[in-house]
């Protein structure tokens, strides 16, 4: 059972249950003054050499037993490039400020939707009021369809055109999908009664 207080140390092997989750991880980080413990586990990715860091909040930790005690001192843990992760953090911000400036601004969800399309090809876009701009050239007016899409004749109007039409595809197919999925459903039902 897990103590306020109780000392784990890294490199210690516990097995936690967690509500319904019951995992073995090593634990990397420990700080008796935050309710909260950096465990070490193998790697989601399967790279060899590598592991996922998880932070687990013990508020939520039902029992914690020692498994394996740790018996040599386990190795440092590896240097962060914290430049790259304070870039990371600078990008997601300002990813997150402009969806929230779309939100406020009024644009549909089809025009978010299609941004986030555009954005995982193309970096460069950004909102001007309702519009969307792509690399400086290309301006996406609503309802956001092929024919909104305005700019200088050229390589960068041609690709983001592509972009839109796929992505209007996408939806499209995907719409289609959910609805023969939900006739099935409502055929089984009808079927089962």
């Amino acid at each position: 059972l897990w103590v306020p207080g109780m000392c784990l140390e890294s490199g210690h092997l516990p097995f936690g249950a967690a509500g319904k989750s019951e995992r073995i991880l090593q634990v990397a980080q420990w700080c008796l003054s935050v309710p909260e413990r950096a465990e070490k586990c193998p790697s989601s990715s399967g790279k060899p050499n590598h592991a996922d860091i998880l932070l687990v909040n013990l508020q939520y930790v039902s029992e914690v037993e020692i498994i394996n005690d740790r018996t040599e001192t386990p190795p440092p843990l590896a240097s962060l490039n914290v430049s790259k992760l304070a870039n990371k953090a600078r990008t997601e911000k300002e990813e997150k400020m402009s969806q929230a400036y779309a939100i406020s601004a009024g644009v549909s969800l089809e025009g978010q939707q299609l941004f986030q399309t555009i954005h995982k090809t193309i970096k460069d876009c950004k909102w001007q009021e309702k519009n969307i701009v792509v690399m400086e050239e290309v301006v996406i007016a609503p309802p956001y369809q092929v024919e909104n899409c305005k700019g200088k004749e050229g390589s960068a109007l041609s690709h983001v055109r592509k972009i839109v039409e796929k992505h209007f595809r996408d939806v499209e197919s995907q719409k289609v999908l959910q609805r023969s999925q939900a006739q099935q459903t409502q055929k089984d039902t009808s079927l089962s009664s």
